[in-house]
């Protein structure tokens, strides 16, 4: 089996390696280029909680601050396990997308225990400041890192993806996978799809991918990596069954 990886090119790093040990062949395409701002001065007065709603918020963070003292609410436990990694002791991990988060910290935080920081990127899956605002919390945003779109797939994926040579590819946000639609398009490889059963992490990203005409989309069982490397698993198993 040879799957297509779309991810930044740190996280697509340790996808890979996991990949391997299952004994699919893969390619990264690094859609989005994550630049990091070093530079930030934060709002942290008043401050006991941070709200990361991605691993880069992670990562920005402890580029521009070192403390570790305050609690973290992270979107998922790919952020959640980052957190504990860079230092932070006290790390909850909803379950995998904005709406989960703010349930958890309703849920966790008292709205009188001291502001929230949401670490965020320039551009926003969901409004978590208005979500919780909206439940009487002080929450501050912000912004410590962009996403940029890549302008074209690499050529020898584009290459091999018009030639119907991956049997999956892995999308792990809406924006990563309109970006793929719109690459695929300005190439005219989008038949390539057909070939290929896209993996998609939550009905919105599924969604994003749907103008393509793919042999499949299968959307994992909750937004989680464990459960996209599920849905590999189940395909290597089908194969295996002749199925």
């Amino acid at each position: 089996m040879r799957a297509l990886i779309t991810r930044p090119e740190q996280e697509a790093q340790n996808l890979r390696r996991k990949l391997q040990a299952r004994g699919i062949e893969s390619d990264c395409a690094p859609l989005l280029d994550i630049r990091i701002r070093n530079d930030a001065v934060l709002p942290l007065d008043g401050v006991t909680a941070l709200l990361f709603t991605s691993v880069n918020g992670l990562r920005a963070f402890v580029a521009n601050c070192n403390r570790r003292n305050l609690a973290v609410y992270a979107v998922g436990e790919t952020t959640a396990a980052a957190a504990r990694k860079a230092g932070f002791t006290q790390v909850e991990a909803a379950g995998g997308d904005v709406e989960k988060l703010a349930a958890l910290v309703r849920q966790r935080h008292p709205v009188g225990q001291g502001a929230l920081l949401h670490v965020a990127g320039a551009t926003l899956a969901g409004d978590l400041q208005a979500m919780l605002r909206a439940n009487g919390y002080d929450v501050r945003r912000v912004t410590l890192y962009e996403a940029q779109a890549a302008s074209a797939l690499p050529a020898a994926v584009a290459a091999d993806f018009a030639a119907g040579q991956y049997d999956a590819a892995l999308f792990f946000s809406p924006r990563t996978a309109a970006v793929f639609v719109t690459l695929v398009r300005q190439a005219g490889i989008g038949d390539g799809a057909a070939a290929c059963t896209a993996l998609a992490l939550s009905a919105n990203v599924a969604a994003a991918l749907a103008p393509l005409g793919w042999a499949e989309i299968r959307v994992a069982a909750m937004p989680r990596e464990d459960d996209m490397l599920a849905l590999l698993d189940g395909m290597t198993t089908n194969r295996s069954d002749g199925s």
